[in-house]
């Protein structure tokens, strides 16, 4: 098998999920399986970002291996493009749609001072750019061994920052040093204070995470030709399950600042279910209703997701007369706010929101438009 379909899928649903957990009816109604943990801790909303990564890492086993054999130059400047727009793109979609509502209802210019500079694009740029440097030129064995060096090495810098107190929102060495160079209102504000989970100190681990995702690509494409294989990729998954929560005892699995433990925990979820995956799709060929759904959105996986993003700023911009809710909140209570249970109308909004998404699509997919960069 050259190209596992199941790959595909893997990225879709990943895609799928992201859309589902960022755009729930309501914020104050929420699963708490779909939400971020606190700090410290995993939900299923805690393993799609990851999960993202791994899958930008599938991909880069198929487009690394045809840059290979070109010169270093020319392979630079290709991933200097695609870092630079990746990063733009992430920029744009931080400060869309440029304008904001005023104290005096006016609409005005968003403010330069709070544009955020970083985001899940941004890092995702970030991550694919310097695995792609790792892996070009220190080759497989070479990335890998780097890769278990910045673990190390991120876990160290933290405890060596604050030993008193390495892993707190308060304590962690990237929030101080990021208020001190980018200033508090560039900063993401989600946690009731400037910090931001998606900045470069916490880059390290998500960078291991892109080439290990990378490695299990191209062990799937190069080596996977049996159940031998397979059950071999899925106890992987098990032992950095085993690793990453053993880890967690001495660095606590942590999304928001990304820690080590996080990253192998996570990984090997990621290698469990896709080995999973494979099993059904490629060797059982079982194709439930939603293998055409994440099909679907494995293919325009870059525009679904700015998709998904732009929507719901459009809508949040525009205010219903005679209410005082904006189109997206006035949306969600015609259609779910009936809805006795809270939480249940919230995330039926957001599947809603998922299946519109997916009508698009499945448009595109339709026309053969696929939309890359």
């Amino acid at each position: 098998m050259n190209r596992f379909k199941s790959l595909d899928i893997f990225r879709g649903f990943t895609v799928a999920a992201m859309i589902l957990v960022n755009n729930p009816g309501n914020y104050h109604h929420v699963y708490p399986q779909l939400e971020h943990s606190a700090w410290h801790g995993c939900t299923f909303t805690d393993l799609i970002f990851p999960f993202f990564l791994f899958a930008v890492g599938n991909s880069m086993a198929f487009s690394l291996k045809k840059m290979e054999e070109i010169p270093s130059a020319v392979f630079l400047k290709k991933i200097s493009k695609r870092f630079l727009l990746l990063f733009l793109i992430g920029f744009l979609l931080n400060i869309f749609p440029f304008v904001e509502w005023n104290s005096q209802h006016q609409l005005e210019w968003l403010p330069t001072e709070k544009y955020r500079y970083f985001g899940v694009l941004q890092r995702i740029a970030l991550c694919y750019f310097c695995s792609a440097l790792l892996i070009y030129y220190l080759k497989d064995k070479g990335a890998v061994i780097t890769s278990i060096f910045l673990l190390l090495f991120y876990w160290l810098i933290c405890y060596i920052a604050n030993p008193n107190d390495p892993y707190s929102l308060e304590g962690w060495f990237g929030t101080t040093l990021d208020v001190k160079l980018f200033g508090a209102s560039h900063l993401y504000h989600g946690e009731g204070k400037a910090f931001d989970p998606e900045d470069i100190w916490s880059a390290p681990a998500a960078i291991s995470q892109t080439v290990f995702g990378y490695i299990t690509g191209k062990y799937i494409i190069q080596r996977l030709a049996g159940k031998k294989e397979l059950i071999r990729l899925f106890a992987w998954g098990l032992a950095l399950i085993v690793a990453g929560y053993l880890w967690s005892f001495a660095f606590p699995i942590n999304k928001k600042i990304w820690t080590s433990s996080y990253c192998l925990f996570t990984t090997g979820i990621a290698l469990a279910f896709l080995s999973l995956l494979i099993y059904l799709i490629e060797f059982l060929k079982i194709k439930g209703p939603l293998y055409s759904v994440f099909d679907d959105f494995g293919k325009n996986t870059l525009f679904i997701y700015c998709l998904s993003g732009i929507v719901p700023s459009l809508c949040a911009l525009i205010l219903i007369p005679n209410t005082k809710q904006n189109l997206w909140d006035f949306s969600y209570q015609a259609i779910f706010g009936n809805c006795t249970n809270q939480a249940l109308g919230s995330v039926l909004f957001a599947l809603f929101f998922v299946f519109l998404n997916w009508l698009v699509a499945l448009f595109l997919r339709k026309k053969n438009i696929y939309i890359k960069i």
